[in-house]
This record gives C-alpha cells, structure tokens and sequence, in this order.
C-alpha cells in the first residue's frame, strides 16, 4: 500500500542520493523501485566514479542539486564533514547504509523510526552457584549481569551447601542499587533471605507460601508437583484474596520432557488469569539445548510476547549460553516495538541476527564482474556474491569458494604482509559467504548483539568479568581510604 503524500508542501519528499559513475546504473534501479507518493528519490552523479572517496570541498565544487531537494543522502562510507555542506547547501545531509544494496530498508527504517529503549519484561539473572563465591565475587558478577541487562539479580542455592554469607550478599547488592531474588528448595534459606530484605523469592508453592508473610519479598509461586497447574491456581488465588503481590511460573520443561505440555500451561494460566503477572525460567531449554541461543531467544521472547508475560528469568552457565542475558534484553526491545506497532518482529535493529543476514550479499556477481572491469589500479577489492569470493585488481578477477583456491592466482607469495592482509580478508569472506553474511572489506562481521565487544557503540553499557571486578575493587578501596582519612579502623 502506497504511503501517504509528504506533510506541508503535498508532495513526495524529494532526497538526492549522490553517487558516482560506478555505481549510478545501481542505483538508479533501486531509486525507480523505491519510489512512491511519499518519496521522489533522485540520482544525482557528482562526475567521480566512487563518491565515497570524495571530500566535502569536491562536493561544494561538483554537486548541483535538483530544484527542490529536501534533503540529501550521501554513501554511507562518505566521511566528509555533513555538518559543512548543510550549511553550505542550506538542506539537511545524512549518510546512508554502507551498501547500495539496503538503501531500500535504509527509508523503511527511517519511516517506522524504532525505538529500543522500551520494554515490559524484567529480567531477572541467575548467579546459580553464589554460595559457592565470596561476597565480593558475588558482586562483581552481579555487576557484569546488570550490564547485560538484567534487572534482578537471583542467587542461586545449592542443595546440601550451606550459605552463611547470604545475608551479607543481599546488603551488599542492595549497596549497589541492585534487586535481589534468593533462589533455594531450603525454607530456612528463603526465611533468611526475605528477613535480610530480599526483593523476591524463588519459588513457593501453596504448601510453603506462608513465608510470604515473613517478610516483604514478592514470591514466584511454581506447581507444588510439576506440571500440577491446579496447585498453582490454587496458591494464585491465595495470593489474589490475601493481596500479596507475586508472580506465577508454570516451569518450562526442557525439549523431550515435557516442553510442550508447559508451554501450553503457560497460555492455560494466561487465559485463567488475563492480568496476573507470570515468569517464565527459559534455563531448561537455552542450557539443555545444543543449538544457538539468539534464535531460542527469539522464539521464546514471541510466546512471552504474545502472552504478555512480566518476567524472565534467564541463566548462563553453559558456554554456549554465554550472552543469553544479553540477547534476551534486546530480544524483549525489538519485539516490545514490533509489538506496538502491530508488526512482526522484523526491521527492529536485527540484534538477533547472529548466523546469518537477510541480505547477505551486496551485490550480484554481474555487478562485481562490471566493477572489476572498471579498476585501474593494482590494490585487490574483495567482494562475496552468491558464487563466492570475489577478488580482483587491474591484473584479473578471481572466484572462488575458499581462500586457498584463490592464493596462487594473486602473485603475492614474495610479500608477506600483503599476503597476510590478504588471508584475514579472505577468510572474513569465506565465513560470509559460507554462513549467508553480510561482508565489507577491511570490516570485522557483524554477530548481531551476540558479537557485541568492548568499546563499540553497542556494548558502552556493559561491563567484562574483569571490568565488574576491577570496579567493585575501586569502590572497596575508595571505602577503605575514607574510613581511614576518618580515624576508622577499616
């Protein structure tokens, strides 16, 4: 369905995309295909062949725009200063997508404008074997988790180990501003913890509910037997007339043991009860599961979606679960956006696109084979289309499905740091072209949030094991400095 005609002058918004001579024909196509009564996209071709190549002086010197331009589009690989040529050009300049190939998602995007910093499902964080770690090191993973995106921290108890430090752990999380669930099958463990002021506790049952009232935490009732969903009516209802607050949790079952019977428990007790808050632990099938989290996340985040579930609580224990915590927090962003605005979860930042991207390849194999035609000069382009990895200078245009195929074409044996340029770049290719990626020459590949690093603009709220650490140690320090500097005895 076509959009609605631009606001205020009645016409589509007319944007300039500026371009040079290689890659105009492209772009023409994708202009005419993007068209509509909302946006007059028009190729303007600056009279170099690569446009991303130039500065803002070329550009002042060589761009003349179409009578009436609203705003201009430069390549995303542009770095001239924008700033510059608006105040020169007196319209709005923005760069956009590094690939002509996602100019068409670059406006959807822009229209539907998500915002990610909305969500209606708290994650609650397992430290599954906090009794095991001193206060401090409890802290410094909670620190960590905080910075993946939880919301609660849960301690987890092991069964026949004692805790004797618990109480200490909770003050000291609560000194960070932290919330506290207390996870353990030993009432007296659950007595200590909601008179130490635990936030919540894990998990009550209509048997045990009345330690509840021991204290101020928030219970998360569970069946009394598993799978027993009348139990767990029976301590909702409890609950619901006494005016305790709580949440519910069915328990999902791992695959094999019951997964699907307690997933429909999960839309049995939704129906039952439309406004209760409901938890879901999704432990028993991203930890007992041999396949990729970012994706079970994702199917998991539609159920709690769709039933409109509060909570989660979510573990990382197995290496391969290592940012399950991570995912989830952009996992509930994108789909709480799809959600309002009555999309599927699709064109929301694809954080969870790890593996693979919807659009692997930025260019068809003609496209490249026409590039490749056009260099006059001796530095390799690399590329990856749907027939593999492209390489080629003025000297040959080279395909292949591997690396080794291609190194004897390229006459680099005798240089040895263009040789090893050349095998990292390859090989970036090769995963890409292997796994359905997106590839760029001389840029690592994207993982989605699963590959966030330390120091991107992505991950600048969170913290390593060893940044949790080294922050807890600071802190401890400057408190030790200031009891001394006061005559205290540290």
């Amino acid at each position: 369905m076509a959009d609605e005609p631009a606001d205020g002058a009645g016409r589509p918004e007319r944007i300039a995309l500026v371009t040079g001579s290689l890659a105009e024909p492209r772009l023409s196509k994708i202009a005419g295909e993007i068209a509509d009564a909302a946006l007059d996209p028009v190729v303007v071709n600056v009279g170099v062949k690569v446009a991303a190549l130039m500065t803002a002086e070329i550009v002042e010197r060589r761009l003349k725009l179409p009578e009436g331009t609203d705003r201009v589009l430069m390549p995303g690989r542009f770095r001239g200063d924008l700033d510059r040529l608006e105040r020169f050009f007196g319209v709005p300049f923005a760069r956009g997508p590094d690939e002509i190939a996602d100019i068409p998602d670059y406006f959807g995007q822009q229209r539907r404008a998500a915002d990610l910093s909305k969500h209606d499902v708290a994650i609650f964080a397992e430290i599954v074997d906090a009794t095991t770690l001193s206060v401090e090191a409890i802290v410094a993973r909670a620190l960590f988790l905080r910075g993946e995106g939880a919301d609660v921290i849960d301690l987890g108890c092991l069964p026949d180990t004692e805790f004797p430090h618990l109480e200490e752990a909770i003050a000291a999380l609560h000194g960070e501003g932290l919330k506290v669930s207390v996870d353990s099958f030993d009432l007296d463990e659950l007595r200590r913890a909601t008179r130490a002021g635990a936030d919540y506790l894990l998990s009550l049952n209509e048997n045990n509910l009345h330690i509840a009232g021991e204290g101020s935490a928030v219970p998360v009732l569970v069946p009394s037997t598993q799978g027993d969903l009348e139990s767990l009516s029976r301590a909702v209802e409890a609950c619901l007339a006494s005016g305790q607050p709580f949440y519910a949790d069915p328990i999902l079952d791992p695959i094999h043991y019951g997964f699907t019977a307690s997933v429909v428990r999960y839309s049995e007790l939704r129906r039952r009860y439309p406004g209760i808050p409901i938890l879901m632990g999704i432990g028993n099938v991203t930890e007992l599961t041999d396949a990729d989290t970012t994706g079970i996340n994702a199917i998991l985040m539609g159920l709690i979606s769709e039933l409109h579930l509060q909570a989660v609580l979510a573990v990382q224990v197995s290496p391969h679960c290592r940012t399950a915590v991570r995912e989830f927090d952009r996992a509930r962003r994108e789909f709480y956006a799809a959600r309002q605005a009555g999309a599927l979860p699709q064109g929301f930042g694809g954080g969870l696109m790890a593996l693979r991207d919807r659009k692997p390849f930025a260019a068809s194999p003609e496209d490249i084979d026409r590039l490749a035609g056009e260099v006059r000069d001796r530095n390799f382009r690399i590329d990856v289309a749907q027939d593999g990895i492209h390489i080629y200078n003025r000297d040959g245009h080279h395909v292949a499905s591997e690396p080794f195929a291609l190194f004897p074409q390229l006459g680099v044996e005798a240089d040895g740091a263009h040789a090893f340029y050349l095998g990292v770049e390859t090989a970036r290719a090769e995963i890409a072209y292997k796994l359905g990626k997106r590839y760029a020459q001389d840029e690592g590949l994207k993982w989605g949030v699963a590959g966030e690093i330390a120091g991107s603009p992505e991950a600048a709220h969170r913290l390593t094991f060893k940044e949790a650490g080294t922050t807890l140690q600071a802190k401890v320090a400057a408190k030790t400095d200031a009891k001394a500097k006061a005559g205290e005895t540290p």
